[in-house]
């Protein structure tokens, strides 16, 4: 039975939990943000990407995601700002030095982070369209509310984010205690996780 306007609700619920357990730009930013910054960095880095979605999703919902689809170069446009901010920022932790990972990083401003996640989240215009599709799938037509049925599927999007979410966190920051003994292994895992923001940074530019 429809509850808001929002059609089966428990699988509206599971695929959210789904679509945010695949690994992405926003969880690799979020877990280097924790390794290197403790739980307060990693909370910044959430603050922003769920800034970041709720944008995403007003965008999706009052239409500019339909006016991307009608102009090609406009949505080609900020999927290449989008892929260069990526791919920057992977460059970035792959140029830096092996004693960056210590010291200064534990004491990174949130701000930083924040602002970090927020363009990592926002610069994705992939992202609107996949709400612009998702949210027609569980919308009731006879029951919908219209702008309240959109602002509670937005709202339980982010109390499963910050649920799903604080669960890397935790995780990210007891295997950065674990590791802490071994700075090699964290540069190598850090520069890894350069590489995946810019291959994600490739993929985004050139599909």
């Amino acid at each position: 039975m429809p509850w808001m306007g929002i059609n089966d609700l428990g699988t509206f619920v599971v695929a959210v939990i789904l679509f945010l357990m695949l690994p992405g730009p926003g969880t690799f930013t979020l877990l280097t943000a924790t390794a290197r910054g403790g739980v307060r960095a990693g909370y910044a880095t959430l603050a922003g990407l769920m800034l970041g979605d709720q944008i995403l999703i007003a965008i999706a919902a009052t239409g500019v995601a339909a006016l991307l689809q009608a102009h090609p170069m406009l949505f080609a446009g900020l999927r290449y700002v989008g892929a260069a901010y990526l791919i920057w920022v992977g460059i970035q932790l792959l140029r830096e030095p092996a004693a960056g990972s210590s010291g200064s990083d534990a004491v990174q401003h949130g701000r930083r982070w924040f602002r970090q996640a927020l363009l990592v989240g926002v610069l994705n215009p992939k992202a609107i369209l996949f709400y612009m599709a998702f949210f027609p799938l569980f919308i009731d037509p006879a029951t919908q509310r219209g702008a309240l049925t959109l602002a509670t599927m937005a709202v339980l999007i982010a109390v499963l984010s910050v649920g799903w979410c604080s669960v890397l966190i935790f995780g990210g920051q007891f295997i950065a205690r674990r590791l802490a003994g071994y700075p090699r292994v964290g540069v190598w895992l850090r520069r890894g996780v350069g590489v995946c923001l810019v291959v994600f940074g490739v993929r985004l530019g050139v599909e």
